[in-house]
């Protein structure tokens, strides 16, 4: 369980990156946090790791506070940084160094996500990996720990297409009822058929927390013709007319959603969609 109250965070002097933030994530889930270029996803991240402290408001990880960095807490909690920089030692020595730091660490998991990524696990010398390599490599790491915690900061950049569809399998897979992940990105469609519940930030600010079975509920993802309906949220041009996001009048018929839409929907008109979603914890 994760816990934002209020929460607000800048850097010095400067204008705040977050903005009284209030989440609450649960586990059993995997959440999609979404937001553009500079809204605060990776600050937000390595809040909940306790790596950045809050200017104001409280953050409680499994009833913890990340910045006090206790044992218990670093042990059940496993982040991936945007950015990995792998030390120059070989592949046996870094898993028998961090795997201690994991009491759940299991080899046998580690070496099938290994295989899964199409990784040798006779890996020679970490630092002459590829991104793509290293990112495969501390992801299958990431998940072998097993802790109940897993922060994933744009995962997928750096690996191709094929990629990217193992990790989606990889991860679904690993979700366990007292487990809970965040996968922050802008590639937003790399998360399709992926998480099951969405955190949109915009403007230093929450604009959308909810589970994608609400999100259907509430919108429907569709193609119109020239004539646009008037309860329309966000329209974009499209081969057959208009790709556009409404509100759904009938909650038992849904459509698919469109993560990306549904991302520019919300980032175009931000008061319907708190309108739309009044429930969620802000």
């Amino acid at each position: 369980m994760i816990n934002l109250d209020n929460v607000t965070f800048r850097y010095g002097r400067k204008q705040p990156v977050l903005q009284e933030l209030s989440i609450q994530l649960k586990p059993g889930h995997i959440y999609g946090l979404l937001g553009s270029n500079g809204a605060g996803k990776s600050s937000l991240m390595r809040l909940m790791a306790g790596l950045l402290y809050p200017t104001d408001g409280h953050i409680r990880v499994n009833g913890r506070e990340p910045r006090r960095r206790e044992p218990a807490f670093l042990e059940d909690l496993f982040f991936l940084p945007e950015d990995i920089d792998l030390p120059a030692i070989t592949f046996a020595r870094y898993v028998a160094t961090m795997r201690a730091f994991y009491p759940r660490f299991n080899d046998e998991q580690f070496r099938a996500y290994l295989r899964a990524f199409q990784l040798p696990s006779t890996i020679g010398w970490l630092d002459e990996l590829s991104l793509g390599q290293r990112k495969k490599f501390i992801i299958s790491f990431g998940l072998a720990t097993n802790t109940s915690v897993l922060l994933m900061d744009e995962p997928t950049n750096g690996l191709d297409i094929p990629s990217k569809a193992q990790f989606r399998k990889v991860v679904s897979a690993a979700l366990l009822p007292d487990r809970l992940v965040v996968i922050s990105t802008h590639q937003v469609r790399d998360l399709d058929a992926l998480i099951d519940a969405v955190v949109l930030l915009n403007d230093h600010e929450l604009l959308l927390n909810a589970p994608l079975e609400q999100v259907s509920q509430r919108l429907r993802f569709e193609i119109s013709g020239r004539d646009l309906p008037a309860d329309v949220l966000y329209a974009e041009p499209s081969l057959r007319g208009h790709a556009i996001v409404r509100e759904n009048v009938d909650a038992a018929d849904d459509t698919p959603i469109d993560l990306e839409r549904l991302f520019n929907a919300a980032i175009s008109s931000p008061q319907r969609m708190k309108t739309l979603f009044p429930a969620q914890k802000r």
